[in-house]
């Protein structure tokens, strides 16, 4: 394989990639929604049939469908039993964006971006994933491969994280398609947690009964401050109370107040540390009580050897593609969290260059399209012998 023959290649398939990102573009698909979101996911999947792809639908209750479309020979557990383990690329269709956002944010394509809801988290990254394989199996280079699309990412994937496991464990490598940290590939992220302080106080008039009232609120916010101080940035250990609710009136002594609490870890075994400061919490004021929900929903995608290997072997043939090629940590998670706490080398950030996600200017730069789905095709083509050495 010659890398300049795929970004060649790549170049020719411009146009269908521009094609059939606007028509997906266009597809609305808001997590809450799971009927636009499968609207999204079948015409992915009917794209995919047409490259020789197979389709495996989970089908889900109150959310989007999972959908799981394998290419090349055979299943992933035959393929893993005749030592061809399929590479896994993750993959996600819902976005942030409520219906009727293509009035306020249409497709648009001027001045070397491209714009639109959801086109750079991460409708941009899967027509790559397409577009790559496309390439791979018309120069004959293409290899088992599943393309997995799940239905609620942008809400902390409830009902797909199983199925996600499952395959991972399957496969020899994971590609995550989420959006690139500026030019550079992910390597590793923070781990995210979420929790809720629930107070429960002693209600009364403020004027006429003040001393029998215990407020909740003033109670949370003594407990926000022990919160807050859980913070390690020695460790990358982050504790933010974003949301926070209580009382009824001026003149009535709070009986209820909540807090929610965003927790992002760098290290797995920072997790069971948070669930013990977490749960060691008592009441400042007796007569209140405390109640303690939720916990890590991701685990950390540390920086280790198999991501390592991936990366260097990315950088390689980024160089000789013709381009510079780095790696960065975030604090946000992605899918991509699951597959490398399981041990799979798991390599983020593999979609689309551009800024915005989540805001009125996302956009993906178009100049970037051809050389990092190249960059990806490349990848699949190469990894799995990069493993076995």
């Amino acid at each position: 394989m010659i890398p300049q023959d795929l970004l060649l290649r790549t170049q020719t398939k411009l146009p269908w990639f521009l094609q059939h990102l606007r028509q997906l573009v266009r597809v609305e698909s808001p997590s809450e929604d799971p009927a636009a979101v499968n609207a999204a996911q079948q015409l992915v999947a009917d794209w995919a049939t047409a490259l020789g792809g197979r389709v495996k639908r989970h089908r889900q209750k109150n959310f989007g469908d999972v959908y799981e479309l394998p290419f090349g020979a055979g299943s992933s557990k035959s393929a893993a039993r005749s030592g061809q383990k399929p590479i896994l690329i993750l993959g996600h269709l819902d976005t942030v964006w409520p219906h009727g956002t293509l009035k306020s944010m249409p497709w648009q394509e001027h001045a070397g971006k491209i714009s639109g809801p959801g086109v750079l988290d991460m409708k941009a990254g899967v027509v790559m994933a397409l577009t790559a394989i496309s390439v791979l199996r018309e120069l004959n280079l293409l290899r088992p491969v599943t393309l997995l699309l799940v239905s609620e990412e942008e809400i902390g994937s409830p009902v797909s994280r199983p199925i996600t496991e499952k395959l991972a464990k399957e496969s020899s490598a994971v590609f995550v398609l989420e959006p690139a940290q500026g030019l550079a590939l992910k390597t590793a992220r923070k781990g995210v947690g979420h929790y809720e302080v629930h107070v429960t106080g002693v209600a009364a008039h403020s004027g006429v009964d003040f001393e029998r009232g215990h407020s909740a609120v003033l109670e949370l916010a003594r407990q926000i401050e022990r919160i807050s101080g859980f913070t390690d940035l020695s460790r990358g250990l982050t504790v933010n109370c974003g949301v926070i609710a209580g009382g009824t009136r001026s003149n009535v002594i709070a009986a209820s107040a909540h807090a929610e609490v965003d927790v992002r870890i760098a290290r797995a075994s920072d997790a069971a540390r948070v669930e013990r400061l977490f749960h060691r919490l008592k009441p400042i004021d007796p007569a209140c009580r405390l109640t303690i929900t939720g916990g890590i929903n991701r685990p950390p995608m540390e920086r280790k050897a198999g991501t390592i290997a991936l990366f260097k072997q990315a950088r390689k043939l980024a160089a000789e593609l013709g381009f510079d090629l780095d790696e960065a940590s975030t604090g946000g998670g992605s899918d991509g969290n699951f597959t490398a706490a399981l041990g799979v080398p798991t390599l983020d950030g593999m979609g689309a260059i551009g800024a915005g996600a989540h805001a009125a200017h996302e956009h993906i730069l178009a100049e970037h399209i051809v050389p990092r789905t190249a960059l990806l095709a490349a990848m699949l083509a190469t990894v799995r012998d990069l493993l076995k050495e």
